[in-house]
């Protein structure tokens, strides 16, 4: 049984007041029967099921306490031999022990930031990436006519016939409207070993041709992940951070699928940190190269939204701790080359720093 933000919030609200629960309210067949007084059940069935009340309640009393509290920042770092977790307060980073996706607690160790050298913020097993997310990614404000012609040609030996079959497809994009194929989420695999840490260098292999840059924010799942609607969503969400989901442009076009295009080694930064607590869908989003502003949006924009991306994604994949979803970038892209410094910064978020390199 899955127990959604909205479903616990009498729970909550019960646990916040101190008063006892009436189980009636929630159950109308167990009129009289309560939390904080004597409980008599008749059966063994609704043992078991008041036992799964009291369980939402210990949930309820987190997410009360998760709801209400200011934004935390969290890093993953290495320190000598050693990688752990760390809250980040200022620039410094405190330690923490346990799995941060469950239950930790602070130690009493604390580096500065420049003392460590912060990774990739989690371990994750699946990485996905949101293809046409902004409709002014997909649209550019014209309205646009894409017209495919296909030809089969085919001879036959026998004979020595040829016939020629033409098929025709159009897709008609009208401005400030989201094509037809859009409307429905279009999510892809990035790999685990695209991704690479702030301050790390993204490599253009020698073959990629066009390589460009797409600023995104990066959703991190929090509790393993199946089949929740999109009310349920947010709860299964522990963070965002800051990504950049490098593409070349050629293979994209002309391989079959995209994973050398968009999943090469490097292809994915994301960091510096994981934030919780901030209000996911109303974020700035900046790119800049040398620089120079090269994107600059609001995740208010997105076609789908957060809780959208992970309920749609859920249906059909279990989602666990620590996976990405990369959101989609917005407007439009352009080149990198060798030497470029490109930052991708997200408000109340940080800012994801990468030099380019040539292989």
């Amino acid at each position: 049984m899955r127990y959604s933000a909205a479903s616990l919030r009498p729970i909550k609200d019960a646990h916040a007041s101190g008063l006892r629960l009436n189980i009636g309210k929630l159950i109308p067949r167990w009129k009289g029967v309560t939390i904080g007084g004597d409980v008599h059940l008749a059966t063994y069935r609704e043992k078991a099921m008041i036992r799964q009340l009291l369980f939402a309640l210990l949930i309820g009393s987190f997410l009360s306490s998760v709801s209400n509290a200011e934004p935390r920042k969290f890093a993953r770092y290495r320190v000598g031999n050693k990688i752990a977790y760390g809250i980040v307060d200022g620039e410094r980073i405190q330690e923490i022990e346990g799995n941060l996706f469950y239950q930790w607690k602070k130690t009493d160790r604390s580096y500065a930031l420049k003392e460590v050298k912060l990774l990739v913020p989690s371990e994750p097993r699946h990485v996905f990436a949101m293809a046409g997310n902004y409709e002014n990614h997909i649209n550019d404000g014209t309205t646009t006519a894409i017209i495919t012609t296909t030809s089969k040609v085919s001879s036959n030996p026998k004979t020595g016939e040829t016939t020629t079959e033409t098929k025709v497809e159009e897709e008609v994009r009208i401005a400030g409207q989201v094509p037809e194929l859009f409307k429905t989420p279009q999510p892809f695999f990035k790999s685990p070993s695209s991704l690479t840490a702030n301050d790390t260098n993204v490599v253009i292999p020698k073959d990629a041709g066009v390589v460009h840059y797409e600023a995104e924010l990066v959703i991190v799942i929090g509790r393993t992940c199946k089949d929740v609607s999109k009310q349920e969503a947010a709860d299964y969400v522990f963070g965002v951070t800051c990504g950049n989901d490098v593409s070349a442009r050629v293979w994209q076009k002309g391989d079959v699928q995209w994973w050398r295009a968009k999943a090469s080694d490097t292809f994915g930064p994301c960091g510096p940190f994981i934030v919780t607590g901030l209000d996911y869908d109303n974020l700035k989003i900046t790119l800049r190269q040398n620089g120079e502003v090269k994107q600059d949006d609001n995740t208010k924009h997105l076609i789908h939204d957060v809780a959208s991306c992970v309920s749609f994604i859920s249906k059909h994949i279990t989602l666990q701790p620590g996976d990405m979803i990369f959101t989609g970038t917005p407007g439009k892209t352009a080149e990198i080359k060798a030497g470029d410094v490109l930052e991708v910064e997200i408000e109340g978020v940080g800012v994801l720093r990468n030099k380019v390199v040539a292989e």
